[in-house]
């Protein structure tokens, strides 16, 4: 297959996988936090020759799910004010967190960094709880987690949780 058709399919298949080409989201990380891609490749434990070949589409994937899930971790902190403002140490300050970070990947919690996920017992958890308390009966909250079990178990069992008034 010609280098360029096989580049094409490439993308396409990143289309499928990841919704988007992996290079315009790498792009828009590198605007973002107004980085070098071999500095972002640093930060998401990547080389930066294979970043260069997933963003060109010579390689059709991301193998390592802790690359993607650090990814995604820094996509998601675009969306925080502290960054999206622009300022320099907010920015660096996330680019370090997510470097740092050995976010864990598995069929409920992709990507979830530890920092960023509380504890069942945490302060956080429990601010949760109570707001799923304050919008919600109970018996809406027992319903919701059982039409939400067979696909969303780890949501299912907060809002069983919640429901127990625990």
């Amino acid at each position: 297959m010609e280098d360029h058709k096989i580049v094409q399919r490439n993308i396409e298949l990143q289309r499928e996988w990841y919704g988007e080409p992996l290079g315009d989201r790498v792009r828009r990380l590198v605007v973002a936090f107004d980085v070098s891609q071999a500095f972002l490749a640093e930060v998401l434990g990547i080389s930066a020759p294979m970043l260069s070949q997933v963003m060109s589409g010579r390689r059709a994937k991301i193998g390592n799910p802790v690359v993607l899930a650090r990814m995604i971790m820094l996509e998601r902190k675009c969306l925080t004010p502290d960054v999206a403002s622009g300022r320099r140490e907010a920015l660096l300050a996330a680019l370090e967190d997510v470097r740092d970070a050995r976010p864990t990947v598995g069929r409920d919690s992709f990507p979830v960094a530890a920092a960023e996920t509380p504890s069942p017992g945490s302060t956080e958890d429990g601010a949760i709880l109570v707001a799923l308390r304050e919008v919600a009966e109970h018996e809406d909250l027992v319903e919701a987690a059982k039409r939400l079990d067979d696909d969303f178990p780890a949501i299912a069992d907060l809002l069983r949780r919640a429901g127990r008034g625990r």
